[in-house]
C-alpha cells in the first residue's frame, strides 16, 4: 500500500475526521470570499440578487459537486487512487488527444495551487480589519506563507493529525453562524427553488459576471477526486453531507444577513460581518488555520501531480524526497520553492484578496472540462450504457463551459495570470512527453537471444581487459529477448567491454498505482541476466536499492555468486564489483527534423539541462556509473550525393 493515510479507506469516525482535513480544505474555505465576489461584481443590491444568487449556489454545489464529483467521478479510481493522472493511467486506448487533454488539465490544476493559497490566507487574516484596520495584511500572509513553505520540507505528519479536528472546529462555526441568522430569517430557503437561479441568470445585464463569482462555491471539487486515494470513497462520500450541510448553512446564513441590510453591505465581507463583534478576533483565527490547511492540501496535492507525472513520463525528472515514514507524502524542492515565490507575487501583486478573485477561477474551471472529457471517454471504452456515457457530457460540459464563459470575463483582469502559468506548466509536460516519443521512435532493438555466443566468447577473451565483474545497463526493452541496438554497440563496438556477467535492468512503469515487484531472466544463466521492475505510478524509482534487493534474493536462493571472481580476492570471500553504464542518446547536426518535431525536440532539450539526468532519478550508484553518449539515427532520403573527384595529378596522367 502507498496511501498517505494508510487505514482509513474504511469508514469509521477516525477516517470522517481525517477526511474533513485532508479533501475538504478548498471546498470549504470558499464561504470566506463567495458572496463577497458576487456583491463586488454586481451593480445594485436588492432580495432578487441574494435569493438568485443562494440558488445559483445551492444548484452549483449539487450538481457539480455532488452529483458529478462525488457520485459519479468517485467511482472512477485506478485501484482506488483518484485524480486527473490516475484517470489518464486508467484509459486503457491512449492516443495523443487523450494525453494532451491530461496535460491541460494536469496544467491548470497546477496553477490552481498558486492561487489557493494566495488567496484563502489573506481572506482569513484580512478579517483583522475589523478590529485592526490598519493591521499590514500583505507582510502578515506573506509571512504566514513563507513558513507554510519553509516546514514542507520536515513533512506534515505533526500537522496532519490535527487537520482534522481543526477543519471540525471550522465547519461546526460555519453552520453556528449561519443559522444564527436563517432562524432570524428562514425566507432565504425559498432561493432552493431553482426558478430563482434560472431567473437570476437571465434578469441581470451582468449575470454572466455574477455567475463567475458563484463558481467560486465549487472550486475545490476537483481536489477531492484527486484525494480518493488518500481517505477512500465512503469516507469522502459521508463526510461531504457534513460538510455541504455546514456550507449551505453559513451560505444562507450570509443571505438572511444580506437582505435585511441591504443598504449597508456596500464594501462588505459578509462572512465576518454575520460574526458577533466578540468573536471575531477568534474567528479570524480558526479562519486563519483552516486556510493554512486548504492552502497544505493543494501544495500537498501539486507534489502528487508532479511525482505521478513523472510515473507516467508526463514531467521530467525532479528530485522527490520523502519526509516522513507516512507512505505517499512527498516533498518536491524545485515545486516548493517555485509555489512559494508564484504564491509571493500573488499577494504582493494583487495586494487584497478581492483583486485576487479575478484570476481565481479560471484554470480551475479548465481542470473540470478536462475531467469530464476524460471521464466520458472512459466511460465509453468501458461500454457503459450509451444514453448515460452522452448524458453525462452534455449535462456537464454545458454547465462548466458556461462557468468557463463567464470566468473569460476576468481574464484582463488578473485571470491571465493562472492561464500563463498553466500554458507555462504545459509547455513542459508537452514537450518531455512527446520529445520521448519523437526519441523512442528512432530506437532500435535487436534479439539478445541470436548473439548469446558472443557474449560468451566475450566475457572469456582474457585478450580483452576486464572492465568490471558485473555490467548493468538499463534497457527500455519491454520484450524479455530484446535489448536496444545501442547497448550492444557499447559493449561490442565503442571500447568493447568485457564482464562476468552482464544485466540488463528494465523498469516497467505501470498504469496501475502501488504494484512493486520484479521478475528475472536468466537468459544465459550466471552470464547474461534482465531484470524486469514492475513499478506502479506512485512507486518512486530506487532503482540502485531495488537492484540490490534483487540480488540478494539471487544470492539467497543460490541462483547466483555474489563473490569476486579475481583469484586474490575470491579467497578472501570479497564481494563482486558492479559497474553501470548509462547510455545518453543525442541528436547530432547531421540531421533535421520537421519544424513540429524541432520545436517539441527544443522543449525537450531544455527541460534536460534542467532536470535531474537519468543516473539520479533512478537513484544509481554515481560513484560506480560511467555515462557514455550515442547518436541517435535517422533514416533520410538525401537529394544528392557528394561526388568524389580524382586528384590533379592523376588527371594528367
Amino acid at each position: 500500500m502507498n496511501k498517505q493515510h494508510a487505514g482509513i479507506g474504511k469508514v469509521s469516525f477516525a477516517g470522517l475526521i481525517i477526511t474533513l482535513g485532508i479533501v475538504f480544505g478548498d471546498l470549504g474555505t470558499s464561504p470566506l470570499y463567495t458572496m463577497r465576489a458576487i456583491l463586488n461584481a454586481s451593480t445594485e443590491y436588492n432580495e432578487f440578487l441574494i435569493f438568485g444568487a443562494l440558488s445559483c449556489i445551492f444548484w452549483t454545489l449539487t450538481l457539480q459537486t455532488t452529483v458529478k464529483y462525488v457520485i459519479i467521478t468517485l467511482r472512477a479510481d485506478n485501484h482506488g487512487e483518484g485524480g486527473i493522472f490516475a484517470l489518464f493511467a486508467l484509459i486503457k486506448k491512449k492516443n495523443n488527444w487523450v494525453a494532451i487533454v491530461t496535460m491541460i488539465g494536469g496544467s491548470a490544476l497546477l496553477a490552481d495551487g498558486v492561487i489557493t493559497p494566495a488567496i484563502t490566507v489573506t481572506s482569513a487574516v484580512e478579517g483583522l480589519g475589523l478590529v485592526h484596520p490598519h493591521i499590514p495584511v500583505v507582510p502578515l500572509v506573506i509571512t504566514i506563507l513563507s513558513a507554510l513553505f519553509f516546514f514542507q520540507q520536515f513533512g506534515t505528519g505533526f500537522m496532519g493529525k490535527a487537520f482534522g479536528p481543526v477543519m471540525v472546529v471550522w465547519f461546526s462555526m460555519l453552520a453556528i453562524l449561519g443559522i444564527n441568522f436563517l432562524i432570524k430569517d428562514p425566507r432565504v430557503l425559498a432561493a432552493i427553488n431553482p426558478m430563482y437561479a434560472v431567473r437570476f441568470l437571465s434578469a441581470f445585464p451582468n449575470a454572466v459576471v455574477l455567475l463567475g463569482a458563484v463558481f467560486l462555491a465549487t472550486t475545490g471539487a476537483e481536489a477531492l477526486y484527486s484525494d480518493l486515494g488518500h481517505c477512500g470513497i465512503q469516507n469522502i462520500r459521508i463526510s461531504w453531507i457534513f460538510v455541504k450541510t455546514t456550507l449551505l448553512f453559513n451560505y444562507f446564513g450570509q443571505g438572511a444577513y444580506l437582505i435585511n441590510h441591504l443598504d449597508t453591505i456596500n464594501n462588505v465581507n459578509p462572512f465576518y460581518v454575520i460574526m458577533p463583534t466578540w468573536f471575531v478576533i477568534p474567528g479570524v483565527i480558526i479562519a486563519t488555520a483552516a486556510s493554512v490547511i486548504a492552502s497544505q492540501a493543494l501544495i500537498s496535492g501539486s507534489y502528487t501531480i508532479i511525482s505521478e507525472a513523472v510515473s507516467l513520463n508526463i514531467w521530467p525528472w525532479v528530485r522527490i524526497i520523502y519526509p516522513t515514514n507516512i507512505k505517499g507524502q512527498v516533498y518536491i524542492p524545485f515545486i516548493n520553492w517555485f509555489l512559494w515565490i508564484a504564491c509571493t507575487f500573488v499577494v504582493i501583486y494583487f495586494g487584497e484578496s478581492a483583486k485576487m478573485e479575478a484570476a481565481y477561477g479560471l484554470s480551475i474551471t479548465i481542470t473540470m472540462i478536462m475531467t469530464t472529457l476524460l471521464l466520458s471517454y472512459h466511460l465509453w471504452l468501458r461500454k457503459i450504457n450509451r444514453i448515460y456515457v452522452i448524458l453525462i457530457p452534455l449535462v456537464f460540459l454545458t454547465i462548466e463551459g458556461t462557468f468557463l464563459y463567464a470566468n473569460l470575463f476576468k481574464f484582463l483582469n488578473g485571470g491571465w495570470l493562472t492561464i500563463a502559468l498553466a500554458f507555462s506548466f504545459f509547455l513542459v509536460m508537452y514537450g518531455w512527453y512527446f520529445g520521448r516519443k519523437i526519441r523512442n521512435k528512432y530506437i532500435s532493438f535487436v534479439n539478445i537471444k541470436k548473439d548469446t555466443d558472443i557474449f560468451t566468447e566475450l566475457s572469456n577473451d582474457t585478450s580483452v581487459p576486464k572492465i568490471a565483474t558485473n555490467l548493468v545497463y538499463i534497457s527500455k526493452a519491454n520484450r524479455v529477448n530484446q535489448i536496444e541496438s545501442k547497448i550492444m554497440y557499447s559493449i561490442f563496438n565503442k571500447h568493447p567491454k568485457r564482464a562476468n556477467t552482464y544485466w540488463f535492468l528494465h523498469v516497467d512503469s505501470l498504469e496501475t498505482p502501488n504494484t512493486f515487484e520484479y521478475v528475472v531472466h536468466h537468459i544465459i544463466p550466471g552470464k547474461l541476466i534482465k531484470v524486469e521492475f514492475r513499478l506502479g505510478f506512485k512507486i518512486e524509482r530506487k532503482i540502485n536499492l531495488y537492484f540490490k534487493e534483487v540480488v540478494e534474493d539471487l544470492v539467497k536462493s543460490k541462483e547466483i555468486s555474489m563473490v569476486s571472481q579475481y583469484e586474490s580476492l575470491k579467497a578472501h570471500a570479497i564481494p563482486a564489483d558492479f559497474l553501470y553504464v548509462n547510455l545518453e542518446r543525442i541528436l547530432t547536426n547531421d540531421y533535421k527534423l520537421p519544424p513540429r518535431q524541432s520545436f517539441i525536440m527544443g522543449i525537450y532539450n531544455f527541460t534536460r539541462r534542467v532536470c535531474l539526468t537519468d543516473v539520479k532519478a533512478l537513484g544509481l550508484d554515481s560513484s560506480c556509473v560511467i555515462e557514455e553518449k550515442v547518436p541517435i539515427i535517422i533514416e533520410q532520403n538525401l537529394k544528392e550525393r557528394i561526388s568524389r573527384i580524382l586528384p590533379k595529378n592523376n588527371l594528367r596522367h
